[in-house]
């Protein structure tokens, strides 16, 4: 092929910032590509003092000329992406052409009242954390082949019979199991024919036209949701999405053979967050975890929910590197960091009495392992107005060569800022 694939991931738990690193890099992208997830990821992007969140539409859609693409990989809630299209159109900033993959799935009412449901029965101590999205069952009925796909809204007859059989099984499941009131065939078919209506002039051949795209000479930006550790297979189970956030999940939820990629960029936040429940072995739940959460502003962007702050995992990261097969390092939030005095690093896991030095995504063992620290020199300095490597404090150059050594990556690009502009470019 004649063009460029470069697939950005999250290397930790989400929420990285991966939506900035896309934008940042947009320029000289000509096609963003959404690959898996749901409307539970959120992806911030600050354009001229303006904050724009995602949760569908690839970040690339504030890029004029741009084309971006949301591949059959990844769960549709009609609602949340024509509300986000409508509010991008109100605001002037429909920049670029979207295309959606036919053969993505529908995330239906059903899904969301049944994800919530399934949430609440767990009880105490046994919930996953789910944002009650719909993403789980959507992904559910994808695998059990009973699905409704975004072309099939343009089909009356299909959609009928798919829906009709689809909800005989829900309402058996929400009136039994749940003690719910059935759902109405008439209305959700109606909402249905409506969102195949509106998406219509959306829907195409994602595979066909990014591997034209590729053959024209294109770069095309593979964009993944959520986080490496929350992998359905990679990550720390059960405590985990409903699907693949790693780089072959693009190859995977856009169409195009693996032989495509060149480049995984891995996006690091210079500390550690997550949201909801599951194991994080350096989660700081004291001072430093609250000045975490508040400097670097760590509330979800989906459901505006706390997250959880600790220092950074570098037994995690490492594990990240393999599984994604990365290449760079964009690495976010250096700036959150400014005014320690000290700064710690996880190297390693204490264990019944033994020593982890590799990853694992057994949550058991996970939960019960202490972190090992390694300790940094901080620095006081406001680094936002750095530009180059070479601007930064001493403390803080140490602490990315440090990141690269140990995880054979060059950091390639560092935030200094949450703005388009605050950005240190190392040769990407």
């Amino acid at each position: 092929m004649k063009g460029r694939v470069e697939v950005i991931i999250g290397a930790q738990w989400g929420d990285e910032g991966k939506g900035r690193v896309v934008d940042s890099l947009g320029s000289r992208v000509d096609v963003f590509a959404r690959y898996q997830g749901g409307s539970n990821a959120g992806h911030t992007v600050i354009v001229d003092g303006k904050k724009y969140v995602f949760h569908l539409l690839p970040s690339g859609m504030l890029y004029p000329g741009k084309l971006c693409v949301i591949g059959n990989g990844v769960v549709v809630d009609p609602e949340q992406l024509l509300a986000e299209i409508k509010d991008l159109q109100s605001k002037g900033m429909d920049r670029a052409r979207l295309i959606v993959s036919g053969s993505a799935h529908v995330v239906m009412p059903y899904h969301k009242i049944i994800d919530k449901a399934q949430e609440a029965f767990r009880g105490k101590g046994k919930k996953i954390g789910t944002t009650g999205r719909g993403i789980g069952p959507a992904y559910v009925d994808k695998f059990s082949r009973c699905g409704i796909r975004i072309e099939d809204l343009f089909h009356p007859d299909v959609l009928r019979d798919k829906l009709e059989f689809n909800l005989e099984d829900k309402n058996r499941i929400l009136t039994r199991l749940y003690n719910l009131e059935p759902l109405p065939f008439d209305e959700i078919h109606t909402q249905a024919m409506n969102w195949g209506k509106e998406l219509a002039a959306y829907a195409g051949d994602v595979s066909r036209i990014l591997y034209e795209a590729l053959e024209s000479g294109k770069t095309v930006l593979f964009e993944g949701a959520q986080g490496t550790l929350l992998d359905i297979d990679h990550g720390t189970y059960p405590y985990v999405t409903s699907s693949s956030p790693v780089a072959a999940g693009g190859c995977v939820g856009l169409g195009l053979g693996p032989n495509a990629v060149d480049r995984v960029i891995g996006v690091v936040k210079a500390y550690s967050t997550r949201v909801g429940e599951g194991p994080f072995p350096t989660e700081d739940s004291g001072e430093l975890g609250n000045r975490l959460r508040e400097k670097g502003g760590e509330y979800g962007a989906t459901t505006g929910r706390p997250r959880r702050c600790g220092w950074l995992d570098m037994v995690g990261l490492k594990y990240a590197v393999r599984v994604n097969g990365m290449t760079s390092i964009a690495l976010t939030k250096l700036d959150v960091l400014s005014g320690l005095d000290e700064i710690s690093v996880c190297v390693a896991y204490d264990f019944e009495g033994g020593r982890l030095d590799h990853f694992t995504g057994n949550a058991g063992v996970l939960a019960c392992a202490t972190p090992v620290f390694e300790r940094f020199e901080g620095w006081k300095d406001d680094i936002a107005a750095c530009r180059n490597f070479d601007d930064l404090p001493s403390a803080a150059k140490d602490y990315v060569r440090y990141i690269e050594k140990e995880t054979g990556v060059p950091v390639q690009l560092i935030g200094v800022g949450p703005g388009r502009d605050e950005t240190i470019v190392r040769g990407l």
